[in-house]
Formats: structure tokens, sequence, C-alpha cells
């Protein structure tokens, strides 16, 4: 097929290096993350406009929150957000929202990471958040990028691979609003483009998995009576325990603006406007006014794509994996998607990838998304109608009994919203590009969070004792991180000498920093349990130890162009003069 070179009117570049299909969370946060890197790409997206009307996920993790800190968008979300955190945190079970009969069940509290001031484990908390708010702060971050060319209106239809093996780009055929065709070629192309991705077909890989036997019905609402007949304290989210109508109330914005999940529907059903009020009505319990704005049945999946790549064709997102919302994991692991690729595919581009680098975008990340999936799914077969009891609302010894036995069993619910080890617990150790030190690691737990530095971790958090983020002295790069005390007053970047002139050999940003003691005294030894740790631009650890040679030979590693070395054999504990060439 030929390429055609498009007149301008069109907007659309001919040729591109980077095509992105899909410009929602995933799609434009890595074109974001690829500018921040000083890569440009070309974002496809069939939609001109954001719909309101579809709020979708509304919950922002601490670790998202951290990506979009990175890129400097983080602020940029708090304000825009309708929610402030400082409004409510906690999560409630309940019989009803209203009257005598709305009985609080049970609570969990700092639901989601959201944790007013100042957060420990991470630079930022968590933020509720509707979807199209988020999606909205990244459209106007990628206006204002000029590395970003993100046009509207048209959808990629096919893509046909190009030979990897003699450099010929990828066809991408995208058809526009007028139902005309045109033809681009492309070097990468990134399928962002969501569950029933086109960029996916067209590599013929399918999803894998089953889908929840009930389904769900998302109601977007106006009431100016809600929010003052609740007889609860304020949260984020009411879990309402009801045997006709059961599912979730919360607040959107501080207005009158409400969302409503009724769980457990019969997927064969039509709902109309003023059924979906009436079980508003339900939820709630009582007959407060209800103005139906939109809504949306959906039906969780559990489905992951056997394979997330072809050669320089690469899926994220909803287009790899889809898994229920519970938890509200499903977009930001598709942050965590496009982060993990974004500093890769700017590694290739720009020449210093080692051909193991890209491969290990599928090797680190399918594995967290089947994690996700298995613990979302598990929450899915404890939802609110689960618990449904007539007895629940009722008054005297019945009536308590009931209460008491539906609290000790959401214990269960826990994972859900108390998620930290699921959040930042995740870690690459088996990653081609990290090296192992042979230590214990922290078990994997959905609940507890152990931070640990064992390389393929997320790089734990602290504060400084001049009240910066460590996350502040890491770099767009590479970071070796050094104990400032153990270098026993040898320059970092002498100490670690070896390893700036491996990045300036293989053309690699490194950035070296020695960090004093966290607020409360802890040196960084003690944190990361090594006297450094070469963190990646992602935020991982690739290595930690004290040689500085086995750093540099770390390097090699984790850019892709060396096997895995073995486990270091010197102590990780802090050496006296250990740096001193």
């Amino acid at each position: 097929m030929v390429t055609l070179h498009l007149p301008p009117a069109h907007g659309i570049p001919g040729e591109v290096q980077v095509l992105i299909a899909g410009g929602g969370p995933s799609g434009l946060f890595l074109a974001l993350d690829l500018a921040a890197r000083g890569i440009p790409s070309t974002v496809i997206e069939p939609r001109d406009a954001v719909d309101h009307t579809r709020p979708r996920a509304k919950t922002t993790n601490a670790r998202t929150m951290a990506h979009l800190r990175r890129l400097g968008l983080a602020d940029a979300l708090r304000a825009a957000s309708p929610l402030p955190v400082d409004y409510a945190q906690d999560v409630i079970f309940c019989t009803g929202l209203t009257g005598p009969a709305a009985h609080e069940l049970r609570r969990f509290r700092n639901a989601f990471q959201l944790v007013p001031g100042r957060y420990g484990l991470q630079p930022e908390c968590g933020q509720q958040v509707p979807q199209p708010v988020l999606e909205e702060v990244l459209r106007a971050a990628a206006a204002d990028s000029p590395l970003v060319t993100f046009i509207t209106g048209w959808s990629v239809q096919t893509v046909q691979p190009g030979s990897e093996t003699s450099g010929t780009p990828h066809v991408v055929v995208l058809s526009g609003p007028a139902g005309d065709h045109l033809t681009i070629t492309a070097d990468y192309v990134i399928g962002a483009d969501g569950g029933s991705s086109a960029v996916r077909r067209s590599l013929d890989i399918r999803l894998e998995g089953g889908s929840a036997a009930l389904s769900n019905i998302s109601i977007l609402f106006r009431s100016k009576a809600v929010a003052s007949a609740v007889a609860l304290d304020p949260a984020v989210q009411y879990w309402v325990v009801g045997s006709d109508t059961a599912g979730m109330v919360g607040p959107m914005d501080l207005e009158d603006t409400w969302w409503a999940i009724v769980q457990g529907v019969d997927p064969d059903i039509t709902v109309s406007t003023g059924e979906a009020g009436d079980m508003v009505r339900s939820l709630v319990g009582s007959a407060v006014d209800v103005d139906v704005l939109a809504t949306d049945p959906w039906t969780a999946r559990m489905l992951l794509a056997p394979s997330y790549s072809r050669g320089s064709i690469f899926l994220v997102g909803d287009a790899a994996h889809l898994n229920p919302p519970w938890g509200g994991h499903g977009f930001n692991t598709c942050i965590g998607d496009a982060a993990n690729l974004a500093w890769k595919l700017a590694a290739a581009i720009t020449g210093w990838a080692g051909p193991a680098l890209l491969a290990s975008y599928e090797e680190e990340r399918r594995p967290i998304a089947a994690r996700t999936i298995r613990d979302a799914a598990a929450n899915g077969k404890a939802l609110a109608y689960h618990f449904a009891d007539p007895d629940l609302a009722a008054a005297g010894p019945a009536g308590e009994a009931a209460r008491q036995a539906a609290h000790e069993a959401l214990a269960v619910k826990r994972s859900e919203f108390d998620s930290v080890g699921l959040v930042l617990g995740y870690a690459y150790r088996d990653s081609p590009v990290v090296v192992p030190d042979g230590a214990p690691v922290p078990a994997e737990d959905p609940i507890h969070y152990v931070p640990s530095a064992s390389p393929g971790s997320l790089l734990p958090h602290a504060w400084l004792e001049d009240a910066t983020s460590l996350y502040s002295r890491l770099g767009q790069g590479f970071t070796l991180l050094a104990d400032a005390g153990a270098l026993a007053g040898v320059p970092a970047d002498a100490a670690f000498a070896p390893v700036l002139a491996a990045g300036d050999r293989q053309g690699i940003a490194v950035t070296v920093a020695a960090v004093g003691p966290s607020d409360d005294g802890t040196p960084l030894c003690e944190l990361v349990g090594a006297d450094a740790v070469l963190v990646r631009p992602d935020q991982h650890v690739a290595w930690r130890g004290s040689s500085a040679d086995a750093a540099a030979a770390a390097l090699s590693v984790a850019a892709g162009w060396v096997p895995s070395l073995p486990a270091e054999a010197e102590p990780r504990s802090s050496r006296v003069n250990a740096f001193i060439p």
C-alpha cells in the first residue's frame, strides 16, 4: 500500500515516529511522558470532546498521582477535582443513607490512599476525581506540549505490521468523521484504544478470561435533597446493603451531582430513566428528588491479552487487560503500563536501549495486570447484595444481631479499599533488566505494604530533613542515590565516577545524588537496605549495593544490553569509605 502524504488541511502527518491509537488516560499519559523525554508522538482519538455523563473511574490512587507529579500535573488535577480530599476519606457500608433506618455497618478509613495533609508512603496521596476531569487535564497538557500532536475525530481502523528485519514502518489506516480513509506510516504503534482495540485485532491477539454473571448500572443524577438528608458522616462512597436494591452511592462534587452503581442486575433487562430514579431512591432510603442525567449498564470483565506486543507495536491499558472496577485499580493499572513503556520506548528511539529493554515491558507489566485482575475479581464476589439481610434495618435484638454479623462479614472487603499493598507493593523482581541481590523480599499482600528497595520494587519513599520528597532527588533518567553518611566526605560524583562514565559511554542519562537522613532521622542506607541504590526512570529500583563498579555494570543490565547479573555477594549494610576509589 502506498503511503499518502496528507495535505496540511487534515492536520495529520503522512509519516510519524510514534503513533498512539487512543487518547484516553493511558494514551495521553504515554504521549506526555514521551514528550517529557523529548520524544514527539501523534495521538489519534475518535472523541472530539470528553463525555461528563460517563464518569467511569473516580479513583486516582497515590501511585498514579506520583506519576502525574513527575510530569508536573498533580497540582493541576487536584485543583480541577470537584471533590477535595479534605471533604471525606472513608467508605461506609450501611443499610441506607437517610432516616432512622440508616445504620452504619462498617467503615474503611482513608480508603484509596485518601489522606489529608502530607502522605508518608508516596509524595502524593490519592485523589477522588471523575475520569472526564482527569482526561481534560491531560488534554490541556497535550495542547500545551509542542511534542504532542493530538488529533480528534479520527480513529485507527487497522495496522499492517512492517518488517522488523528491514526496518519497514507500519502502515496505519485511519477513518475520519466523513467516512473517508487515510493511510500513514509509523515506526512505532501503540494500541491504547480500549477493550475493543483495533490495534490488538490487527495483531490477531484475543483477550482471554471471563465475565461476571450479573451486570451493574451506573447512574449519574442530580438531587438537591440528598446531601442534607444523609444521616451518616460524609464519605466518598456509601455501600448500601439492601434486600431490594443494593449498590453504591457517592458525591460527584460539592454541589448536587451524585453517582450510583446498582449491583447485581440481570444483564438482559433494560432500565428506563424512571426505573433508574426509583433505584436511586431505594438506595438512598427516601423519596428524594432525583434527576437522572445518564445511565450506563456494564458487566465486570476479567480479561488479559496473552501478549502485549508484536515487534514495535505495543498494547497498553484496556487494550491489553480489562479488570473489574472493585478497588478502583482499572485506569490506574493503565497509567502504570504507560509509565513503564514510555521510558523504554524513549530509550529505543534515542538509541541507548539494548535488545532486552522493550521486551521487558510485557515481562514486567503483564504479571501485574494478572495479579490486579485476581484481586479485583475476588472483591467482585463480595458485593453489597451478598450481605443483604431483611433484619439489617430492623429495631431490637434481631436487627442488632444482623448488623453485628454484617459488620464482621464485611471485614473481607478491606483489600478493596485498603489496598496499599497492591498499589505500591508490586515489583518487577523477575525482570531481565533488574539485578537481583539475593536478599529476602516482602511477601505479596494486597493490604500490607512493606517498603523495600529489593531490585524491581518501587523505591521506598521518605520526606527528607528539608521537607522535600526523596523522589524530588530523582533525575529524568537513571539516578544513583548514595547515603551521604557512607560517602565519608567523598563527593558523590567522584565516588560513583564509574557509573557516570558508563552512562556517558552508552548515552544514558544518569544523575548521582548524595542523600541525607529523612525527617525522622533515618539514613538512606536503612531506608533502602544498602549504601546506594540505582533507580530507573519509572522510580523502580534496578540495583542496590555498595560497589561503584557493580553499579556501573548494573546500568548495562537495566538498559537491556547484558543479561541480568548474579546476586551481589558483598554485604548490603553501610560500610565506611565503601565508595573511595
